[in-house]
């Protein structure tokens, strides 16, 4: 594989789900071969709650995380842009390759099919690693689509359970 790092753009209109969640994936799957990041063409300016909680499922901390304007982007090209919903209000951006991802907005979307695009998006960017050669360096199971509390290989220590009922809390707001 290719050892240079390469430079991934995930875009949406908010920037407070779909591609939030695809830049931490990219993190994730990429390590430090891979620089990540997220913008909107409209930001919301605050990442939605059920996307930390869907992320912190699987020992993500997407809280660290700011909704942020395509104007805060560094002006390079990258190897790979990814744009999801935001159609012709998505300006042209520097990228050796380019798809329009077409998920849901999921913010709506009850738990279950908040997870499934979730799990969507991660598929999605694992192949996208794959195909511009960034090694993948954890390859999740599965069965991770399920919360921890719900998972018998998975050891919670107190503090980490009280957390996770609580993501569960933040998905059952409306």
């Amino acid at each position: 594989m290719n050892t240079s790092v390469k430079r991934v753009l995930f875009v949406c209109v908010e920037n407070s789900n779909r591609s939030q969640m695809a830049e931490a994936f990219a993190r994730m799957l990429g390590g430090n071969t891979v620089q990540a990041y997220s913008a909107g063409s409209r930001p919301s300016g605050v990442v939605n709650p059920k996307a930390i909680a869907a992320m912190r499922e699987l020992g993500y901390d997407l809280s660290t995380h700011g909704s942020k304007s395509l104007q805060e982007l560094p002006d390079v090209e990258f190897d790979f842009v990814a744009t999801m919903g935001c159609g012709d209000e998505c300006p042209f951006i520097k990228a050796r390759n380019r798809e329009d991802w077409s998920f849901p907005d999921p913010k709506h979307l009850s738990p279950d099919e908040y997870r499934n695009v979730r799990d969507q998006i991660r598929e999605k960017v694992r192949s996208v690693l794959k195909g511009i050669n960034v090694s993948v360096l954890y390859d999740f199971p599965a069965y991770g689509s399920k919360p921890l509390q719900e998972r018998p290989d998975v050891e919670l220590s107190f503090m980490a359970r009280e957390m996770a009922l609580l993501d569960l809390e933040l998905f059952a707001m409306p």
